[in-house]
């Protein structure tokens, strides 16, 4: 599933690295030098022994690391939906995998990969580059090394490596320009379920009223139509995933999910919470994850029923054609 990227990627972050290891060498002969002004004497010899010590274990662990990156990136695992969705809960059941790494939300991956495609789009914006000497092929390059630097480097190591960021998943096709053998999993939730839990509590998203009920739920119509229209455009590539089924019957689902990642079952992506601060690491700026420090459970599923007025939930039912797409009923 996992292959190399471009050579010269590889090559270029270990000159890089390369260099900041001599660096590194650097400042710790003067930092070395110094204390022995400060503290006495000390053996010259011991002291760059250590230090070329330190730098050489650096070199290696930044060789393996970009072994990792540069040959094992062509195949990322993306997970998404539109937020609230679960794809918070769906991301810490798979970093409980002893062979998985998500991580906490990156927020730069959809921002640069939104950026690239605006330049694709924006025909004026296009040609000026063009002119410039970017093609698209340095483009691409350029967007795919700082990503792939991006879900390397903010976790550990791991055989499959996966990034969250729930709106990424407005870029399916972009993605695999860049990551041919990517897969995507996509988290579908009620949008009533998706708009009360924007607005009870207040989530920021550009573009919606996060006190409004209708506003929050337009913008799951709008993005969810666009990720399901994209999602079975590439069959083979994108696997759906209703939040209300993963949460009652999570062995069945998850073993769907990791059947299609081609990932081997383990029993840990059921006890997710059991992994909390080792294999699961959460981010406190992240809203849901209180709420995944929990085992899984069916609470929020009709939650929104009961606090939300009645005629709201057939309005909104009424103006969100995906609802009835999806199988929901009013």
């Amino acid at each position: 599933m996992l292959r190399s990227l471009n050579s010269r990627h590889g090559r270029a972050f270990l000159a890089l690295s390369f260099v900041a290891n001599i660096a590194l060498v650097i400042y710790l002969l003067q930092l070395s030098t110094s204390r022995s002004c400060l503290q006495g004497t000390t053996d010259d010899r011991s002291n760059l022994r250590t230090v070329t010590s330190v730098a050489v274990e650096h070199e290696r662990k930044e060789e393996s690391v970009a072994n990792i990156t540069y040959e094992n990136l062509e195949g990322v695992i993306f997970v998404g939906g539109v937020p609230r969705s679960g794809t918070t809960l769906a991301r810490a059941m798979l970093d409980a995998h002893p062979e998985v790494r998500c991580g906490e939300e990156t927020r730069v991956i959809p921002r640069i990969i939104g950026m690239r495609n605006r330049w694709n789009k924006a025909e004026r914006e296009h040609q000026r580059l063009m002119a410039a000497g970017l093609s698209d092929q340095t483009l691409d390059h350029a967007t795919r090394a700082f990503v792939a630097e991006i879900i390397l480097n903010h976790g550990k190591p791991a055989k499959y490596l996966c990034n969250k960021d729930p709106l990424v998943l407005n870029y399916m096709h972009d993605i695999l320009r860049l990551f041919p053998k990517s897969r995507f999993v996509l988290l579908l939730r009620d949008g009533r379920a998706v708009a009360y839990s924007i607005v009870t509590r207040n989530v920021t998203i550009s573009g919606v009223d996060s006190k409004n009920f209708m506003s929050a739920a337009l913008f799951w119509n709008k993005v969810t139509e666009r990720m399901v229209r994209d999602c079975k455009a590439i069959q083979h590539r994108c696997f759906r995933v209703h939040y209300e089924k993963l949460v009652s019957s999570p062995k069945e689902w998850m073993g769907k999910i990791l059947d299609f990642l081609e990932v081997p079952w383990s029993d840990n992506v059921l006890h997710h919470e059991a992994f909390i601060n080792s294999e699961v690491s959460l981010s406190k700026m992240e809203p849901s994850s209180n709420q995944v420090k929990e085992a899984v459970h069916t609470n929020a599923i009709e939650k929104w029923r009961e606090k939300m007025s009645h005629d709201m939930q057939k309005e909104i039912y009424k103006e969100c054609h995906m609802l009835k797409e999806l199988g929901y009923s009013p």
